[in-house]
């Protein structure tokens, strides 16, 4: 006897049978099929232009090429891929093409730039180089001759003390434009976006227009010409270009505190510069030292501002509020325009020490601003394993 299956009733529903589960997918899933799918877009789009510059027209150069071919390769890619895998896989896709092709125009002319200060500055740098200024040094001296460790020093000095003017005041404005309620927050905000803007020379000029030139006839203060040509003067040039970037990368951090937090630590009583002093801050000590970082990265290397306030010195000045002071931009721009080659060489190393300094600084400020808190919890997970006895030792 067969079993068969009656017919529905007229008017009864039935239930369809369940579908198998899709295989999940993120969109950024990257198969060998869709590998493929490039590939062949990109050897169509280059057949395409070739024939249309090579055979249809006389072409308009190289540069012309790759922009038109790498344009059609977009277009075939998102066609293909669109009609493959739906509109949203097809976007995702040529986005991250879009992005990737970005990265590799930006990073290879770094790489190059980079590999380029190596090769040229590596083999005159000496342990010399670190110990030794330019005193005694002559036209007809050799590259592996004197030292910069009066840049360094001035450097040092003079981002350090733009550090100390910078930092309180940048982090103070960010606080006040995030976490204040204050009327004159548009205002304050509109002055910060204004000098992002502002030019590097213009700021030397300034100091030397405002400190240097009025004061330059006042007797010295404690024996030191503060309002002169010295590494002070340069660090106030350096703050003015540091506090706008600080300022704006620290509000851009405190607006991506959660505001749980800060209704939490209300909440409790605490008053609101308590809250932002205790809750928000070591929240976004991460992003603040980053902030840092990023100003210390757009000053260290500026020129312009030095040559109207530090002026530049070939012998060690350790003293910033008294007379003349080298640092490393200074002593790249001198050497790279003298017309030997010894000197220009010796400018392509303080080139290169320049970068290992701010290597060195960002590696710093990264480790000291660092995420401690799941240190904390692992030290703490372990402590209390080697406290509370497991359970075969706890059995009698």
């Amino acid at each position: 006897m067969v079993a068969t299956t009656a017919p529905p009733a007229p008017g009864s529903t039935r239930t369809p049978p369940p579908r198998p589960p899709r295989e999940r997918r993120r969109p950024s899933e990257l198969t060998p099929e869709d590998r493929w799918t490039a590939a062949g877009c990109a050897v169509s789009a280059l057949s395409l232009t070739w024939l249309v510059f090579a055979r249809l027209t006389d072409g308009v150069g190289w540069f012309g090429f790759v922009v038109v071919a790498y344009v059609a390769f977009l277009i075939l890619f998102a066609l293909v891929t669109t009609d493959r895998l739906g509109r949203l896989a097809g976007i995702d896709r040529v986005a991250t093409v879009a992005v990737s092709t970005a990265t590799i125009v930006l990073f290879v002319p770094l790489l190059w730039l980079v590999g380029y200060v190596v090769k040229r500055g590596l083999p005159a740098l000496r342990p010399s180089f670190f110990t030794e200024d330019l005193a005694g040094i002559g036209g007809d001296a050799l590259a592996t001759d004197g030292g910069g460790k009066h840049a360094i020093i001035g450097t040092l000095e003079q981002v350090g003390l733009a550090l100390v003017f910078t930092v309180p005041l940048a982090v103070s404005c960010a606080v006040f434009l995030n976490e204040s309620r204050s009327r004159f927050r548009r205002p304050v905000r509109i002055v910060v976006d204004a000098m992002s803007g502002l030019p590097s020379v213009v700021a030397g000029l300034f100091v030397f227009a405002v400190f240097i030139i009025p004061f330059a006839d006042r007797a010295p203060v404690f024996g030191w010409h503060v309002f002169g040509y010295n590494g002070f003067m340069a660090s106030l040039a350096l703050s003015m270009i540091m506090i706008p970037t600080v300022t704006r990368t620290v509000d851009v951090v405190l607006r991506l505190v959660p505001d749980g937090l800060r209704e939490a630590g209300l909440a409790l009583g605490a008053s609101r510069a308590r809250v932002v002093w205790s809750v928000v801050l070591p929240t976004a000590r991460s992003g603040v030292t980053t902030a840092v970082v990023l100003g210390i990265a757009r000053a260290v290397g500026e020129t312009a501002p030095l040559l109207f306030t530090s002026f530049g010195y070939d012998l060690v000045n350790r003293n910033p509020f008294d007379g003349p002071q080298d640092s490393l931009p200074l002593f790249v721009w001198k050497n790279v325009q003298k017309p030997s080659h010894a000197s220009i060489d010796r400018g392509f190393t303080g080139a290169l020490v320049l970068m290992i300094v701010v290597l060195t600084l960002f590696v710093i400020a990264r480790v000291v601003g660092r995420d401690r808190s799941r240190a904390r919890h692992r030290g703490l997970r372990a402590r209390v394993a080697t406290l509370v006895p497991s359970r075969r030792e706890a059995r009698p």
